[in-house]
């Protein structure tokens, strides 16, 4: 099992910052090796990527998502990730947001770069990428305010 933990700080309002992350279809602009996401319902996000030559589609299920606060998923097929992404206010203009995934290597290229912090290395640059996004941008392109618990949409 692969764990990657980085942070980065944005120059955008906390509101701003998660209402952009909740654009999962967007994720392409700014996450190298996601070829394209798709929200099928309110709960589950499928991805079609492609990592170091590896091609994968596989869906994820949202766990919880707090506006404002956090996102948490996990995949529904194999091979296994989950991960968390949390948004802190720093200020009323600059924002934190983290990002926690766990993953389960599942090829020798794959295990081979776990093993050299590749994920690592490319969740940092997306990440970066993120904050490129969003601070060149005036608004959010969209946003899903919603509250998800134990994988169900509260009302």
């Amino acid at each position: 099992m692969a764990k990657v933990q980085e942070s980065i700080d944005v120059n955008v309002p906390l509101s701003q910052a998660y209402n952009q992350w909740t654009q999962f279809e967007e994720f392409p602009r700014f996450m190298s090796g996601v070829d394209s996401v798709s929200q099928l319902d309110e709960t589950t996000v499928h991805f079609r990527t492609d990592i170091a030559g590896i091609k994968r589609d596989f869906n994820a299920r949202i766990i919880d998502q707090v506006p404002d606060e956090r996102i948490t998923w996990e995949s529904v097929d194999e091979p296994h990730n989950s991960g968390i992404v949390s948004f802190q206010a720093l200020s009323p203009t600059d924002t934190r947001v983290s990002v926690d995934v766990t993953w389960e290597p599942d090829s020798a290229v794959e295990r081979v770069g776990a093993s050299l912090h590749l994920d690592d290395r490319q969740i940092k640059n997306d990440l970066q990428r993120f904050k490129e996004f969003i601070e060149g941008r005036e608004v959010e392109t969209g946003a899903w305010r919603g509250t998800i618990a134990d994988g169900k949409v509260e009302d």
